[in-house]
């Protein structure tokens, strides 16, 4: 939670940035990168912290292990806003020894992180909560979460024009890249910097991160929906439909990755993108009917004793 604090600073650092510095890297403003870092990790630790609480039987180990997630995390977003300082790009820079030697220290922090938190995920998908809803959630979110942190080693591979660069022994300043069939900088999204043009790794990596956050909130929905739809108060219910929208997420995380792997920019989906869209939205409806119209499964009277 301290580190949670230390994201909301960083986030107003990054908004003011934003503001009073109209400096751009690649295309997009400086600040916009340890803005769209901070805001995600003000999402994901007090989320893991949350989890973390739910377990029933305290362990010492997760909690020095968390610990390790927060200073890993926090000292990522100091060597962000390091790099916006000095106007350097933080990500794929190989220009000189001290930049490689930044970027190749942030990779091993967050493939830490990426250990830890599988790690930590294997205990609590172990862990018997009572709201069973909530635990498949919580499950759920955790499996997807871990797949969105590893699509983020997606980026880190030479594109075919470092290839080839590597291979005739030129050199080479940036290794890796977020966009697909199109060098990174070009036109992007307002606020998140997506290719307008082309593939881009980061929206299957930001998908599959915050699945952590979109599950645990479908079940506290459809809790709170419970009150207004009987056939919501059935705990078998609600655990189907959170099941459902797993089976769901991780289709639409597929999606966007087969998407941006194809080169094919999030704003101009082609047929067989719209198509497969399509098909998962029909079934995703078709099974939530099912499952909204089957019989509630009956309660056991209870037995009295003696």
């Amino acid at each position: 939670m301290l580190a949670t604090a230390l994201m909301a600073v960083s986030t107003l650092v990054s908004l003011a940035g934003l503001v009073l510095d109209d400096r751009l890297l690649g295309g997009q403003p400086i600040w916009g990168k340890p803005l769209k870092f901070s805001v995600s990790l003000l999402l994901y630790l007090p989320t893991w912290a949350w989890m973390l609480s739910l377990q029933r039987v305290p362990r010492r180990w997760t909690w020095w292990t968390a610990t390790a997630i927060a200073v890993l995390t926090t000292l990522e977003v100091v060597l962000i806003v390091l790099q916006v300082i000095r106007g350097q790009a933080s990500h794929f820079n190989q220009a000189t020894p001290f930049d490689d030697g930044l970027f190749r220290l942030m990779g091993a922090m967050i493939t830490v992180v990426w250990v830890l938190n599988m790690a930590q995920g294997v205990v609590l998908l172990r862990d018997r909560l009572p709201d069973r809803p909530m635990a498949w959630a919580i499950r759920g979110g955790i499996v997807l979460g871990s797949i969105g942190i590893g699509l983020a080693f997606l980026m880190t591979g030479p594109t075919p024009d470092q290839l080839h660069a590597l291979q005739q022994n030129l050199p080479v300043e940036v290794r890796g890249a977020h966009s697909v069939g199109v060098p990174d900088g070009g036109p992007g999204m307002p606020l998140t910097g997506w290719s307008l043009t082309g593939g881009d790794l980061r929206i299957p990596h930001f998908i599959g991160i915050h699945a952590m956050q979109a599950l645990p909130l479908l079940a506290l929905l459809l809790t709170s929906a419970a009150a207004r739809r009987p056939r919501l108060a059935d705990p078998g219910v609600r655990t189907r439909l959170v099941l459902l929208g797993t089976g769901t997420y991780a289709g639409i995380t597929g999606l966007v990755t087969w998407q941006a792997l194809r080169g094919q920019s999030i704003v101009a989906p082609d047929a067989w993108t719209l198509l497969a869209l399509g098909a998962l939205v029909l079934a995703t409806g078709l099974l939530a009917g099912r499952i909204l119209r089957r019989t509630p499964e009956p309660v056991a009277e209870p037995v009295p004793l003696g």
